[in-house]
């Protein structure tokens, strides 16, 4: 028996679209029939993506995005719904991250992560989140109410790991974000619920896996494999679709067994 997922008609804004784990989402959901946005601060990036997906016959647009500033923020998403329409999907998705041990942090190291990975989360989720609360109250248009918002957490967040503590406790807040926005909206329709990566290959970090230490951090994961972005497609879908209903606030680890 086959089984498909279809996101026709639903419009998907995909926040750190411009490599990686966020590019390889606008690809899977315009796959399944979604019309992505694509927003980063990377713009020639974002063209080069909107130009291969648009090559397969699915749409997608562009918008500048630099989730720190809350007036780009406002601008990105009011741009979005003007040009494509309401907002049904987000995925949350950008994040930065240091490495160094917790005593050589200084405030600026903080910020920088915490600026990214918790406010600017959190306010991606709040612009988008508000404009669907109108639609579910009937205080704006739209022909669909509720939405789905996924968090892309890590596995940090649930297993704190050397020379990376501060990323780690921001994306645990990312997690408690995440129960507690579905809390909040899940009477709405609006279900939120959060993915916790595990390591997973891009095009930043793949020179990593063949230096020793990238070696002797492949040899501590329970299966000695290193992730790809597509091992992610099943999930994102099916957290984005009108089938995960009865999901909110789950809190799902996808990191191959490594926070076991």
């Amino acid at each position: 028996m086959a089984y498909s997922i279809d996101l026709s008609g639903r419009v998907a804004f995909i926040t750190g679209a411009s490599g990686g784990l966020g590019a390889q989402f606008a690809r899977v959901l315009s796959s399944a029939g979604a019309a992505v946005v694509l927003a980063s601060r990377r713009l020639e990036k974002l063209k080069d993506l909107r130009a291969e997906i648009e090559a397969t016959g699915a749409s997608a647009h562009v918008v500048e995005l630099d989730v720190t500033d809350p007036g780009s923020i406002r601008s990105a998403v009011a741009h979005a719904e003007t040009e494509v329409g309401s907002i049904d999907i987000l995925v949350n998705n950008s994040g930065v991250t240091t490495t160094q041990r917790l005593e050589e942090v200084d405030a600026e190291n903080f910020d920088y992560v915490f600026n990214t990975n918790v406010k600017g989360a959190f306010f991606v989720a709040q612009e988008v989140g508000k404009r669907m609360l109108a639609r579910a109250r009937g205080a704006a248009p739209g022909t669909y109410t509720g939405g789905r918002i996924v968090n892309v957490a890590s596995m940090a967040g649930l297993r704190v790991l050397p020379q990376i503590g501060v990323y780690a406790m921001s994306k645990a807040a990312v997690v408690h974000m995440t129960r507690a926005m579905a809390l909040e909206w899940g009477k709405y329709g609006i279900n939120v619920n959060a993915i916790c990566p595990g390591y997973i290959e891009t095009e930043m970090n793949h020179h990593h896996w063949a230096t020793d230490q990238g070696r002797k951090l492949v040899q501590m994961m329970p299966r000695k494999r290193v992730g790809q972005p597509e091992d992610l497609d099943a999930l994102i879908v099916m957290l984005c679709s009108n089938e995960s209903h009865f999901m909110n606030g789950a809190v799902i680890a996808a990191d191959d067994g490594f926070a076991l």
